[in-house]
């Protein structure tokens, strides 16, 4: 076995069924979730946009909500000044130029506020099961640290590095299990090495063991 595959046969050991830990219900819920969680958790997302929701249940009520409101309501995630105006506008021309669908269509939806390429490629690979991988933080370290990209690359180098080592029909699995186990195992401070399958591949398990 190559190095490829003994890190996709730990990651199917550790993580056969891997889901998505945000919480939503609709397509603009999901975005609108992926968005709030940059530079934060899915965990600290998950207790926020239930009550954004809730309150606002529907996108003409959410696109006209009281931005000061939305400040309070999702402080906690940070950038909430900005995120909140992201919020509110996304819903704004979902309503006015979408019918309050999310435009399935990369070059439009990367022209709305607070969305990347890397929200993007989680939004299509959750909510229609579309060949992506989405490098956030958890997703690059891990890369970076296994040696399935140089440290240097940046995180579109690192996407395209992945994509060529795995089959395009595991993206979607590949990108949520390294995730998890960047979330879980490979963590940025205090990994788990010494009960890690993958140490031997590690670039940095002399200094973390």
């Amino acid at each position: 076995m190559n190095n490829t595959d003994i890190i996709e046969s730990y990651l199917d050991e550790l993580f056969p069924d891997p889901k998505c830990e945000l919480i939503y219900h609709t397509d603009y819920e999901l975005l609108i979730a992926i968005m709030l969680s940059a530079q934060s958790t899915d965990k600290r997302v998950n207790t926020v946009t239930p009550v954004i929701f809730s309150k606002y249940p529907t996108l003409d009520k959410l696109a006209n909500a009281d931005i000061h409101d939305l400040e309070n309501i999702i402080h906690s995630v940070g950038s909430y000044h900005k995120k909140a105006q992201y919020t509110k506008d996304i819903a704004n021309r979902l309503v006015t130029e979408f019918d309050g669908k999310v435009p399935v269509d990369r070059s439009i939806l990367e022209t709305f506020p607070g969305i990347g390429r890397k929200t993007c490629n989680v939004f299509f690979s959750e909510f229609y099961g579309l060949p992506e991988i989405a490098v956030d933080t958890h997703v690059e370290r891990v890369s970076k640290r296994l040696k399935l990209a140089y440290m240097g690359d940046n995180v579109l180098q690192v996407e395209n590095k992945l994509k060529k080592k795995f089959l395009k029909e595991n993206w979607g699995k590949r990108h949520l299990q390294l995730v998890l186990f960047g979330r879980y195992y490979c963590k940025a401070v205090k990994p788990e090495c010494s009960s890690c399958k993958l140490k031997d591949i590690c670039r940095e398990k002399k200094k973390n063991l």
